[in-house]
């Protein structure tokens, strides 16, 4: 096991790959203990994890186009920056029980050298056009990261609410949860950024 001061080395060398799966200062978007979880299908994230962020955005473009660019999983690197490769273990369209397996780039750090992050996803419950919710593991050189995570997506006029939540579990981010909930949360405010323009700039930022 890492020490702490390796652990946040560990940590603070994938800001951005901790999407996929606050302390004094919490980020705006963390989930308060107030909130209730997100879920999908009765299921929600890791109601023991320490690791815990939750955003949300209104995307302002057709419910069909912003379902169609988080489901095709094989597509994510052309709107993704952070996804450096992606590969589809299952065949037909994103169902419960599919898995996909993509990869993400680490810099190097004093104590950890470059590498890359592998998370195999496993979609355990979905609901269409409503909510998906997917877990695993998330593998590199020195870190090891067990994530849930849950996506709701709701009409609203003008568009979608798209919220998603996301715990993680191991032994780095949990020898230092303040550092790993801040770097959760630039990953998921990354992706729902990336999501938000994908499919805005594809219907000129309104629904139809």
């Amino acid at each position: 096991m890492l020490s702490t001061r390796r652990a946040r080395a560990a940590l603070l060398a994938v800001p951005l790959v901790l999407a996929a799966l606050g302390a004094a200062a919490a980020p705006a978007g963390a989930a308060s203990g107030s909130a209730a979880p997100l879920t999908c299908r009765g299921a929600g994230v890791d109601s023991g994890a320490a690791v815990r962020y939750r955003t949300q955005a209104v995307i302002h473009a057709p419910l069909s186009t912003i379902w169609k660019l988080q489901t095709e999983v094989g597509r994510w690197p052309s709107w993704q920056g952070p996804v450096a490769t992606m590969e589809r273990l299952y065949h037909g369209p994103l169902r419960p029980g599919a898995a996909f397996r993509w990869t993400t780039p680490v810099p190097p750090n004093p104590s950890t050298p470059a590498t890359s992050l592998t998370i195999t996803s496993t979609v355990r419950q979905m609901t269409y056009g409503s909510c998906i919710r997917w877990t695993g593991p998330a593998d590199g050189q020195g870190l090891h990261i067990d994530g849930v995570h849950v996506w709701n997506f709701t009409k609203v006029r003008g568009g979608v609410l798209v919220r998603t939540e996301e715990t993680h579990t191991g032994p780095q981010v949990d020898a230092n949860v303040p550092a790993a909930t801040r770097i959760l949360g630039a990953g998921l405010e990354g992706w729902l950024r990336d999501l938000k323009t994908a499919a805005e700039a594809q219907h000129g930022g309104s629904p139809r």
